[in-house]
């Protein structure tokens, strides 16, 4: 609880008199507690306390009941936006700091969020998404005139990368973003395309040589989504039929696999 209150204790309270008749932090908890839980609303949040009352003594102080969902939508109401996504950043931070295994990175644009009457464009959220924990870790809008290449470092300073592999698609694949993962402390998977074209060009060279040495491979195939797909993951880590130039920087074991799909597997931090 001490812990959970720290990293809310810059965000005001924004009720007065008797609409503050609840422990503020208690209702926070309650609410995350909800939406961990599948819930929704004010209403879920209410049904929620109420449901879990004898559970919920046992760590918050509830001396005046259950919160009804007018007490919740009061206080979210009124609660400054950015002062709560600072602190919500801040416990995800301190949270992610016990996470390991994968954390992916993927930018996605919210389903009509264009807005026509302002001409204002979709909004383009990148999310890190701990995939063992099976939740959001952070989230950061990217800039109206830029994309995810500024977005994604600044992301990654939100997390505690120490133990994990950091997985982001071709658009992600740079120099300065694996640098920065390694520098966290963590190891990387980088998906290797076109965009990257005289490295992709070395690999896909060396991977499509008959005469090269057997190495460790894979194959899976895939038919559920409607065409057949056959895909062949090698681990390498003979680099040097590779121009060093193109790799600078990378300290890449590559993974690719068939023509469909091209990536890189975690790498050891630069020496």
């Amino acid at each position: 609880m001490d812990r959970f209150a720290a990293c809310f204790e810059d965000l005001e309270d924004p009720r007065s008199g008797n609409a503050a008749l609840h422990d503020f932090h208690t209702l926070l908890i309650i609410a995350l507690c909800t939406v961990l839980c599948g819930g929704q609303g004010c209403v879920d949040m209410a049904l929620f306390a109420q449901a879990k009352e004898p559970f919920l003594r046992e760590f918050l102080d509830l001396k005046n009941g259950p919160p009804s969902h007018d007490t919740f939508s009061r206080l979210f109401r009124h609660l400054d936006p950015d002062q709560f996504r600072v602190a919500f950043q801040r416990f995800m931070a301190a949270f992610s700091e016990t996470c390991q295994g994968v954390i992916a990175i993927d930018g996605k644009v919210l389903r009509r969020s264009f807005d026509k009457a302002s001409k204002k464009s979709a909004l383009h959220m990148v999310s890190a998404w701990g995939c063992e924990l099976g939740m959001v870790l952070a989230q950061i809008a990217t800039d109206a005139k830029s994309n995810e290449i500024t977005a994604v470092p600044e992301l990654l300073k939100m997390l505690s990368l120490k133990n994990t592999i950091v997985t982001v698609d071709a658009l992600n694949c740079q120099r300065a973003i694996a640098q920065q993962i390694v520098e966290q402390g963590g190891d990387y998977a980088l998906a290797l395309k076109g965009n990257q074209g005289t490295l992709h060009a070395d690999v896909s060279l060396y991977l499509d040589d008959p005469a090269r040495e057997a190495e460790d491979t894979d194959t899976t195939v895939d038919a559920e989504n409607g065409p057949i797909e056959t895909r062949t993951a090698t681990v390498t880590c003979r680099l040097c039929t590779v121009d060093p130039g193109n790799l600078r920087e990378y300290d890449l074991h590559l993974n690719p696999s068939s023509a469909h799909h091209q990536g890189a597997s975690p790498a050891e931090p630069a020496k």
